[in-house]
């Protein structure tokens, strides 16, 4: 049984998935209008997580992780990326419970980030209506890589930047993908992000699907 001493994790609203969907917006937007507490998956994987994962590494006298952009996304086919990606994803995670259960609120805890994988989730959540999965489809993900300077160029130097991009974006597709399998795999719902909805419509059917939970604390 996962330790939880404030019941944190057993109350929490978790949106995994893939980059690219719109997750952070929703989770912003159901945060504001539902008194939500949200937490932000990649804000502090990619600070405080990293630092613990170096430092475990160190006490256990392994190699220690180095952030080398030019070998994920160069040197290395996007396949061979989202491996490595996937792989990394369960150390992650146990950061992440341990940030939650530092948390207390008499409101859900709303957890949305691409590291939130349904196969853990689901070990976790008490109800899988307490989990959804939204992945962008193919046609949303070319828009965010046209329109969002943050997904069409990397903050890293690399020999070919053009490559680079390519890659972590097939890399993000093939993450995405396992994603969506593992849910199929659970019975956890996907929400396909196409464009079509406006992201306040998207995140009415993210309300909608944690309605039932989201009205035991409704006063």
């Amino acid at each position: 049984m996962t330790w939880d001493p404030f019941g944190t994790l057993a109350q929490t609203l978790w949106i995994g998935g893939g980059q690219w969907a719109g997750k952070s917006t929703v989770a912003r937007l159901l945060a504001q209008r539902l008194g939500l507490t949200c937490y932000h998956y990649d804000y502090p994987d990619a600070r405080g997580h990293w630092d613990r994962r170096v430092a475990a590494a160190l006490t256990n006298d392994r190699p220690a992780p180095v952030v080398d952009p030019e070998s994920w996304f160069v040197r290395q086919t996007p396949q061979q990326s989202a491996e490595f990606t996937l792989g990394t994803f369960i150390e992650r995670f146990e950061y992440t419970l341990d940030d939650l259960r530092a948390l207390v609120s008499g409101r859900p805890i709303l957890a949305e980030g691409w590291g939130l994988r349904p196969q853990l989730v689901a070990e976790i959540a008490p109800s899988l209506q307490q989990v959804v999965v939204m992945v962008p489809s193919a046609e949303f993900r070319a828009h965010q890589l046209a329109t969002l300077p943050r997904a069409g160029q990397l903050s890293y130097a690399v020999s070919d930047p053009e490559l680079a991009v390519r890659n972590r974006m097939e890399r993000d597709r093939i993450v995405a993908q396992d994603a969506v399998n593992q849910a199929n795999r659970l019975g956890i719902r996907v929400i396909e992000v196409d464009g079509t909805r406006a992201a306040e419509s998207v995140a009415d059917l993210v309300a909608e699907h944690f309605s039932a939970h989201l009205a035991a604390f409704s006063s």
